[in-house]
């Protein structure tokens, strides 16, 4: 923020005091725990301009009634095009590496009439028919997953479990062959250990993404399946077919957003039940009663608590607008801050506290309006299968460091754990019995 001075009556100034400038926003100690920084924005600036790590300047909303406005305003478009942008912000929005390889074209960076028509296609493979569909491989690849590690007594469930996990069923769900699937992970893992920039992880798991896309939609082209992909390339929608670009950016956007909100999720969601035992503990009878209802709450509040997802995707101006009373010019960038809205007291009663379950429960984790997550029941799913496979599999689960000592990513959009160590005691697995286990992106014939 701007440094604010008060002149005194000899015509000097002097500073303000340090709690009126406002919290320092994007450090690490921020990225450990922004909901004061976030308190303390909705109280006195709830639509501020700042700058970011990147050097764009961009207006931050908090509330939640902004943000929810904020979310379905079709003022704001999701398309860079409409963006301002000055020389040092040039290429700085959206995800690095999407504009060289081609892959601008997918539901994130789109708006009407062709965001309507590509989401029309993709939501079939969401619909709740086809994620029920989906649950029995979900539950083998958590099961598998906790094979690996569970004779073992202690677990980085971030890089082991949560992070795994999302990735081989989005893969699965897409048509990736499973031969292809561990070059995937390995390129998801540069996104999140290295992060954006000009020289990020980011960058270059795009352009691999991109050449691999390519080449299997060529495949599917001559040898299609019953994926999504090989639906993409199939799908007309009133005489209208996807071009090879739209493909490839739809398949791309989904792996991409579709396995790292997933990870967070997990992580984030396990973070909570371990460090509220009260609540870990409610959640753990409810499920060894057979009692399903607390999960279905309790993700909602996990989501809302500490959701995977901190700040909404850009949007940016069409035309001049207000938005909490301050004026927003054409061209300007928006980032709706989730994390902020959902904690925000004059929406939630008690919004710090985590309450599994609590009904009232509106948040905005997936985001709002048309651009409402797509892949949310999955990931709701994913998130379900994971927690309560994991309580009942490793009931005295408890975490292995100081939380004071855990490292959170410091990104703009996602928020979510570097690491998760956890102990527990060691589960005989029939992995041990039968020999080796077999890789989790196996299908049953590796049973």
């Amino acid at each position: 923020m701007t440094e604010k001075t008060d002149p005194s009556a000899t015509g000097s100034a002097r500073e303000t005091p340090p709690e009126a400038q406002g919290p320092e926003l994007f450090t690490w100690e921020f990225a450990t725990d922004p909901y004061p920084a976030y308190a303390w924005l909705r109280d006195n600036e709830p639509v501020s301009r700042q700058r970011l790590p990147s050097g764009v300047e961009a207006w931050l909303v908090t509330r939640y009634a902004d943000a929810r406005q904020a979310l379905a305003d079709q003022r704001l478009s999701k398309n860079p095009a409409h963006h301002a942008e000055p020389a040092h912000a040039k290429g700085k929005t959206g995800i690095p590496g999407e504009r060289k390889a081609e892959l601008m074209t997918h539901l994130l960076n789109i708006d009407p009439p062709d965001h309507t028509r590509l989401r029309r296609l993709v939501a079939k493979a969401f619909t709740p028919r086809r994620v029920a569909e989906f649950a029995p491989r979900v539950q083998e690849l958590t099961d598998r997953l906790i094979d690996r590690f569970a004779e073992q007594g202690t677990a980085d469930l971030i890089h082991e479990f949560a992070f795994p996990l999302p990735i081989y069923a989005i893969c699965d769900l897409l048509g990736v062959p499973r031969e292809d699937q561990d070059d995937f992970r390995d390129w998801a893992g540069m996104m999140i250990r290295h992060g954006g920039g000009p020289r990020g992880g980011v960058a270059r798991s795009v352009k691999k993404m991109r050449g691999y896309l390519a080449e299997l939609i060529h495949r599917k082209r001559l040898e299609p399946g019953d994926d999504l992909i090989s639906g993409l390339i199939k799908a007309s929608d009133h005489g209208e077919h996807l071009t090879e670009n739209e493909a490839a950016a739809m398949a791309f956007i989904l792996l991409f957003a579709g396995f790292e909100t997933t990870v967070n999720l997990i992580g984030n969601g396990v973070y909570a039940l371990l460090t509220h035992p009260e609540q870990r503990e409610r959640l753990q009878r409810a499920l060894d009663e057979g009692d399903t209802g607390l999960l279905e709450t309790g993700i909602e509040e996990l989501l809302r608590y500490d959701g995977p997802v901190e700040l909404a995707t850009w949007r940016f101006a069409t035309e001049p607008l207000s938005i909490g009373g301050q004026d927003i010019a054409a061209g300007d960038p928006v980032l709706v801050v989730l994390a902020a809205a959902d904690r925000d007291p004059a929406r939630f009663d008690e919004p710090d506290t985590l309450d599994l379950s609590r009904r009232d429960n509106q948040h905005l984790g997936y985001g709002h309006g048309i651009h409402y997550c797509l892949g949310a029941p999955l990931a709701r799913l994913e998130g379900r299968t994971a927690l309560a496979t994991l309580l009942r599999r490793l009931p005295d689960l408890q975490l292995a460091a100081d939380p004071a000592d855990l490292r959170w990513r410091g990104g703009l959009i996602m928020r979510g754990l570097r690491t998760l160590p956890v102990e527990f005691t060691a589960e005989f697995t029939t992995a041990q019995k039968t020999g080796p286990a077999v890789h989790p992106a196996d299908g049953p014939s590796g049973l």
